[in-house]
Protein backbone atom coordinates (compact mmCIF):
# COMPACT_ATOMS: atom_id res chain seq x y z
CA UNK A 1 0.00 0.00 0.00
CA UNK A 2 2.96 2.11 0.66
CA UNK A 3 4.43 1.76 -2.34
CA UNK A 4 1.52 2.28 -4.11
CA UNK A 5 0.99 5.59 -2.61
CA UNK A 6 4.51 6.44 -3.52
CA UNK A 7 4.28 5.38 -6.65
CA UNK A 8 0.90 7.93 -7.24
CA UNK A 9 2.54 10.76 -5.28
CA UNK A 10 5.81 10.47 -7.76
CA UNK A 11 3.36 10.07 -11.05
CA UNK A 12 1.04 12.81 -10.33
CA UNK A 13 4.17 14.75 -9.40
CA UNK A 14 6.11 13.82 -12.69
CA UNK A 15 2.55 14.47 -14.85
CA UNK A 16 1.79 17.83 -13.61
CA UNK A 17 5.94 18.48 -14.08
CA UNK A 18 5.23 16.93 -17.65
CA UNK A 19 2.33 19.04 -18.66
CA UNK A 20 4.29 22.40 -17.46
CA UNK A 21 8.21 21.84 -19.03
CA UNK A 22 7.44 19.11 -21.71
CA UNK A 23 9.60 16.78 -19.78
CA UNK A 24 10.48 13.39 -21.21
CA UNK A 25 10.19 10.16 -19.41
CA UNK A 26 10.90 6.83 -19.75
CA UNK A 27 11.64 2.99 -18.11
CA UNK A 28 13.69 -0.15 -18.19
CA UNK A 29 13.10 -3.72 -16.64
CA UNK A 30 16.44 -3.95 -14.97
CA UNK A 31 15.31 -7.95 -14.30
CA UNK A 32 14.85 -8.41 -18.13
CA UNK A 33 18.17 -6.55 -19.04
CA UNK A 34 20.68 -8.69 -16.09
CA UNK A 35 18.83 -11.87 -17.51
CA UNK A 36 20.10 -10.87 -21.24
CA UNK A 37 23.91 -10.35 -20.25
CA UNK A 38 25.70 -13.36 -19.99
CA UNK A 39 28.18 -12.47 -17.96
CA UNK A 40 25.34 -11.89 -15.74
CA UNK A 41 24.40 -15.03 -15.67
CA UNK A 42 27.47 -16.55 -15.24
CA UNK A 43 28.14 -14.70 -12.22
CA UNK A 44 24.99 -15.47 -11.09
CA UNK A 45 25.69 -19.31 -11.49
CA UNK A 46 29.02 -18.73 -9.66
CA UNK A 47 27.94 -17.05 -6.75
CA UNK A 48 24.62 -19.42 -6.55
CA UNK A 49 26.78 -22.30 -6.44
CA UNK A 50 28.75 -21.06 -3.67
CA UNK A 51 25.49 -19.92 -1.57
CA UNK A 52 24.75 -23.82 -1.98
CA UNK A 53 28.15 -24.68 -0.69
CA UNK A 54 27.54 -22.63 2.29
CA UNK A 55 24.18 -23.59 3.00
CA UNK A 56 25.47 -27.36 3.03
CA UNK A 57 28.28 -26.60 5.19
CA UNK A 58 26.15 -24.71 8.24
CA UNK A 59 22.91 -27.73 7.48
CA UNK A 60 26.17 -30.34 8.21
CA UNK A 61 26.84 -27.99 11.43
CA UNK A 62 23.30 -27.87 12.39
CA UNK A 63 22.28 -31.61 12.42
CA UNK A 64 25.56 -32.15 14.42
CA UNK A 65 23.97 -29.88 16.93
CA UNK A 66 21.65 -32.06 16.81
CA UNK A 67 22.90 -34.92 17.28
CA UNK A 68 24.79 -33.80 20.49
CA UNK A 69 21.32 -32.54 21.91
CA UNK A 70 19.87 -36.15 21.30
CA UNK A 71 22.58 -37.76 22.74
CA UNK A 72 22.54 -35.98 26.01
CA UNK A 73 18.79 -36.47 26.56
CA UNK A 74 19.58 -39.85 26.08
CA UNK A 75 22.70 -39.95 28.37
CA UNK A 76 21.91 -37.28 30.84
CA UNK A 77 20.03 -39.87 33.23
CA UNK A 78 23.48 -41.45 33.36
CA UNK A 79 25.61 -38.43 33.48
CA UNK A 80 27.29 -36.95 36.08
CA UNK A 81 25.94 -33.37 37.00
CA UNK A 82 29.73 -31.95 35.73
CA UNK A 83 29.50 -34.56 32.55
CA UNK A 84 26.28 -32.91 31.89
CA UNK A 85 27.05 -29.25 31.85
CA UNK A 86 30.79 -30.18 29.97
CA UNK A 87 28.13 -31.42 27.30
CA UNK A 88 25.84 -28.68 27.47
CA UNK A 89 28.72 -25.94 27.22
CA UNK A 90 29.76 -28.05 23.59
CA UNK A 91 26.48 -27.44 22.55
CA UNK A 92 26.62 -23.92 23.48
CA UNK A 93 30.05 -23.75 21.76
CA UNK A 94 28.64 -24.96 18.58
CA UNK A 95 25.75 -23.00 18.52
CA UNK A 96 27.99 -19.79 18.88
CA UNK A 97 30.23 -21.35 16.09
CA UNK A 98 27.22 -22.01 13.70
CA UNK A 99 25.98 -18.59 14.46
CA UNK A 100 29.16 -17.00 13.62
CA UNK A 101 29.80 -18.99 10.55
CA UNK A 102 26.45 -17.76 9.07
CA UNK A 103 27.33 -14.35 10.17
CA UNK A 104 30.61 -15.03 7.95
CA UNK A 105 28.37 -16.33 5.01
CA UNK A 106 25.47 -14.24 4.66
CA UNK A 107 25.95 -11.39 7.20
CA UNK A 108 25.73 -7.72 6.19
CA UNK A 109 29.24 -7.97 5.05
CA UNK A 110 29.55 -11.73 4.95
CA UNK A 111 31.35 -13.58 2.05
CA UNK A 112 27.94 -13.69 -0.18
CA UNK A 113 27.79 -9.42 -0.03
CA UNK A 114 31.41 -9.46 -0.94
CA UNK A 115 31.20 -12.05 -3.60
CA UNK A 116 27.91 -10.64 -4.89
CA UNK A 117 30.16 -7.03 -5.04
CA UNK A 118 33.04 -8.46 -6.68
CA UNK A 119 31.10 -10.74 -9.19
CA UNK A 120 27.66 -8.65 -9.93
CA UNK A 121 28.34 -4.99 -9.41
CA UNK A 122 31.03 -4.59 -12.05
CA UNK A 123 27.84 -5.17 -14.67
CA UNK A 124 25.12 -3.25 -12.81
CA UNK A 125 27.44 -0.43 -13.65
CA UNK A 126 27.63 -1.71 -17.03
CA UNK A 127 24.07 -1.02 -17.10
CA UNK A 128 23.77 2.24 -15.01
CA UNK A 129 26.69 3.63 -17.71
CA UNK A 130 24.60 2.73 -20.73
CA UNK A 131 21.36 4.50 -19.25
CA UNK A 132 23.59 7.55 -18.63
CA UNK A 133 24.70 7.34 -22.28
CA UNK A 134 20.99 6.93 -23.68
CA UNK A 135 19.67 9.09 -21.41
CA UNK A 136 22.27 12.07 -22.11
CA UNK A 137 21.64 11.58 -25.89
CA UNK A 138 17.72 11.40 -25.53
CA UNK A 139 17.51 14.13 -23.07
CA UNK A 140 15.34 11.88 -20.80
CA UNK A 141 14.77 13.91 -17.46
CA UNK A 142 13.45 10.19 -15.73
CA UNK A 143 14.29 6.77 -16.07
CA UNK A 144 12.28 4.63 -14.08
CA UNK A 145 13.21 0.73 -13.09
CA UNK A 146 9.92 -1.54 -14.10
CA UNK A 147 11.18 -4.11 -11.71
CA UNK A 148 12.31 -2.62 -8.25
CA UNK A 149 9.81 -2.01 -5.18
CA UNK A 150 8.46 1.24 -6.89
CA UNK A 151 5.04 0.06 -8.72
CA UNK A 152 4.17 1.51 -12.37
CA UNK A 153 0.55 1.78 -11.85
CA UNK A 154 1.08 1.62 -16.24
CA UNK A 155 3.25 1.21 -18.96
CA UNK A 156 3.75 1.91 -22.44
CA UNK A 157 5.94 -0.33 -24.08
CA UNK A 158 7.18 2.59 -26.25
CA UNK A 159 9.13 4.14 -23.36
CA UNK A 160 10.18 0.87 -22.44
CA UNK A 161 14.28 1.65 -23.71
CA UNK A 162 15.55 -2.39 -21.79
CA UNK A 163 16.36 -3.39 -25.63
CA UNK A 164 18.45 0.09 -26.08
CA UNK A 165 20.43 -0.36 -22.92
CA UNK A 166 21.27 -4.08 -23.81
CA UNK A 167 22.20 -2.54 -27.81
CA UNK A 168 24.61 -0.62 -25.65
CA UNK A 169 26.22 -2.62 -23.31
CA UNK A 170 26.57 -5.47 -26.58
CA UNK A 171 28.48 -2.04 -28.88
CA UNK A 172 30.33 -1.16 -25.64
CA UNK A 173 31.50 -4.48 -25.07
CA UNK A 174 32.77 -5.13 -28.73
CA UNK A 175 34.33 -1.62 -28.72
CA UNK A 176 36.12 -2.63 -25.44
CA UNK A 177 37.31 -6.28 -27.61
CA UNK A 178 38.98 -4.62 -29.81
CA UNK A 179 40.62 -2.23 -28.09
CA UNK A 180 41.60 -4.90 -25.63
CA UNK A 181 42.96 -6.79 -28.04
CA UNK A 182 44.55 -3.93 -30.04
CA UNK A 183 46.42 -3.01 -26.74
CA UNK A 184 47.65 -6.63 -25.98
CA UNK A 185 48.76 -7.19 -29.65
CA UNK A 186 50.96 -3.76 -28.98
CA UNK A 187 51.58 -3.99 -25.37
CA UNK A 188 54.36 -6.97 -24.14
CA UNK A 189 52.50 -9.95 -22.76
CA UNK A 190 52.02 -10.08 -19.06
CA UNK A 191 52.30 -13.98 -17.96
CA UNK A 192 50.55 -15.20 -14.97
CA UNK A 193 52.08 -17.23 -12.36
CA UNK A 194 50.29 -20.24 -13.56
CA UNK A 195 51.55 -19.43 -17.39
CA UNK A 196 54.74 -18.80 -15.86
CA UNK A 197 54.62 -22.21 -14.17
CA UNK A 198 53.42 -24.34 -17.02
CA UNK A 199 56.18 -22.95 -19.34
CA UNK A 200 59.43 -23.70 -16.76
CA UNK A 201 57.30 -27.29 -16.45
CA UNK A 202 57.67 -27.59 -20.38
CA UNK A 203 60.89 -26.04 -20.45
CA UNK A 204 62.15 -28.17 -17.55
CA UNK A 205 60.30 -31.30 -20.24
CA UNK A 206 62.60 -30.12 -23.03
CA UNK A 207 65.52 -29.96 -21.14
CA UNK A 208 65.23 -33.64 -19.98
CA UNK A 209 64.78 -34.60 -23.11
CA UNK A 210 67.73 -33.14 -24.69
CA UNK A 211 69.53 -34.49 -21.38
CA UNK A 212 68.47 -37.53 -21.96
CA UNK A 213 69.56 -37.49 -25.74
CA UNK A 214 73.36 -36.02 -25.62
CA UNK A 215 73.54 -39.20 -22.69
CA UNK A 216 72.31 -41.42 -25.68
CA UNK A 217 74.58 -40.19 -28.05
CA UNK A 218 77.58 -40.25 -25.68
CA UNK A 219 77.02 -43.79 -24.65
CA UNK A 220 76.30 -44.96 -28.05
CA UNK A 221 79.84 -42.79 -29.02
CA UNK A 222 81.60 -44.70 -26.34
CA UNK A 223 80.30 -48.07 -26.73
CA UNK A 224 81.49 -47.53 -30.56
CA UNK A 225 84.44 -46.17 -29.78
CA UNK A 226 84.96 -50.27 -27.29
CA UNK A 227 83.74 -52.16 -30.07
CA UNK A 228 86.40 -50.68 -32.62
CA UNK A 229 89.02 -50.89 -30.00
CA UNK A 230 88.27 -54.60 -29.49
CA UNK A 231 87.83 -55.47 -32.82
CA UNK A 232 91.29 -53.77 -33.41
CA UNK A 233 93.31 -55.75 -30.92
CA UNK A 234 91.61 -59.18 -32.53
CA UNK A 235 92.93 -57.56 -36.18
CA UNK A 236 96.57 -57.54 -34.18
CA UNK A 237 96.21 -60.56 -32.26
CA UNK A 238 95.00 -62.95 -35.84
CA UNK A 239 98.15 -60.64 -37.96
CA UNK A 240 100.22 -61.50 -34.85
CA UNK A 241 99.21 -65.00 -35.02
CA UNK A 242 99.41 -65.24 -39.09
CA UNK A 243 103.19 -63.74 -38.82
CA UNK A 244 103.82 -66.43 -35.81
CA UNK A 245 102.47 -69.14 -38.35
CA UNK A 246 103.85 -67.82 -41.61
CA UNK A 247 107.83 -67.69 -39.15
CA UNK A 248 107.16 -71.41 -38.28
CA UNK A 249 106.71 -72.07 -41.72
CA UNK A 250 109.45 -70.63 -43.16
CA UNK A 251 111.28 -71.89 -40.06
CA UNK A 252 110.27 -75.63 -40.55
CA UNK A 253 111.09 -75.60 -44.55
CA UNK A 254 114.51 -74.22 -43.25
CA UNK A 255 115.37 -77.36 -41.44
CA UNK A 256 113.93 -79.28 -44.15
CA UNK A 257 116.39 -77.96 -46.66
CA UNK A 258 119.29 -78.48 -44.50
CA UNK A 259 118.85 -82.21 -44.14
CA UNK A 260 118.22 -82.64 -47.30
CA UNK A 261 121.74 -80.84 -48.39
CA UNK A 262 123.08 -82.80 -45.10
CA UNK A 263 122.04 -86.02 -47.21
Amino acid sequence: MKNIYLSLVLLLTVSNTWSQRGQVIAYIDMEYILENVPEYLEAQNTLDEKVVKWKKQLDKEARFIEVLKTDLANEKAILTKDLIEEKEEEIALKQDELRRLESLYFGPRGDMFNLRKQLVKPIQDQVYNAIQKISARKKYDFVFDKSSDLVMLYSNKKYDISELVLSTIDRTRLVDEKNAKRDAKKAPKVLTEKQKEIIAKKEAIVEKKLSEQEAKKKALAERRAELLKKREEKRELLRKKKEALKKQKEEAKQKKTKKEEQK
